[in-house]
């Protein structure tokens, strides 16, 4: 009854907001098992979100506390929206997250990190500015565990040669799924995300960057990543034979993501 409950309150809300304006931005969080840190993350995000905007959490079929917890804040707090994940791995929780999104502007956010003060300010001053690019990404410092202030990377952009570009980003990924936002109009180009590819950050990097023009890159910290032993790798490196495999993978599902939504658009055109 009282999940019941809260979800008629819930669409109430909805209803009600729908009448006055339309909902700003949407953070997009995925969660798996991650009550150890989860805690700072929604509280770091929240207090920088407005009334209009939302967090959509689509957890994949935690066994720790996560659920409990993200069912506590809802409770208080009407801007959450809890989705059950579909439980096929960390890209299709994203794809599933994105999915759900409303608003204007999406930004992405783990379940471990912890958003710096004025991160939403600065990023949308960078959609509002020059160029008005449809891609945003900013720089992030990583620590380990439970010391922020224990710093042991500076700049996560410039560890991964941070830039935009087509061709610069299918031979070496420098976007950083964390630290990106991106306008909502991208999402009929990246949905769904093809389940070949390594990493859902390089296909919307990529993708916006080809067809929205270049990406802003916002060398300021905005982010602290949290490093440590449960949460997956950025910093990883394949072999050859792996790397040349991901490079092709990725390029034939760029190319075909291309020709299909071109072929969309002109029945689409036909129709009219």
């Amino acid at each position: 009854m009282e999940a019941i409950a809260l979800e008629a309150w819930q669409q109430g809300r909805l209803d009600k907001l729908g009448e006055r304006e339309e909902i700003r931005i949407s953070v997009a969080m995925v969660t798996y098992n991650g009550a150890a840190y989860l805690k700072d993350q929604i509280d770091s995000i929240l207090e920088q979100l407005e009334g209009r905007d939302e967090l959509v959490v689509s957890d994949d079929g935690s066994s720790d506390g996560t659920v409990g917890i993200l069912q506590e804040y809802q409770r208080s707090d009407s801007r959450i929206r809890l989705l059950e994940g579909p439980r096929k791995g960390i890209k299709k929780n994203v794809e599933h997250a994105i999915s759900h999104t409303r608003g204007k502007y999406i930004f992405l956010a783990d379940q471990d990190d912890i958003w710096l003060p004025h991160k939403v300010k600065r990023v949308m001053e960078a959609f509002e500015g020059q160029g008005q690019p449809y891609v945003v990404i900013h720089d992030a410092k990583v620590f380990s565990g439970n010391k922020p202030g224990s710093v042991w990377m500076a700049s996560f952009l410039r560890f991964r040669n941070g830039g935009s570009g087509v061709v610069k980003n299918i031979l070496k990924n420098s976007y950083i799924g964390c630290c990106m936002a991106f306008r909502q109009e991208l999402k009929e180009w990246i949905l769904p995300i093809p389940n070949g590819i390594e990493m859902h950050d390089q296909w919307i990097g990529v993708l916006g960057d080809y067809k929205f023009g270049e990406s802003c890159f916002l060398w300021r910290t905005l982010l602290l990543y949290r490093r440590h032993n449960a949460n997956n790798s950025m910093m990883k490196h394949y072999g050859i034979v792996k790397m040349l495999r991901n490079r092709a993978c990725f390029l034939w599902n760029f190319l075909v993501r291309i020709l299909h939504v071109a072929i969309k658009s002109a029945l689409k055109s036909r129709k009219f």
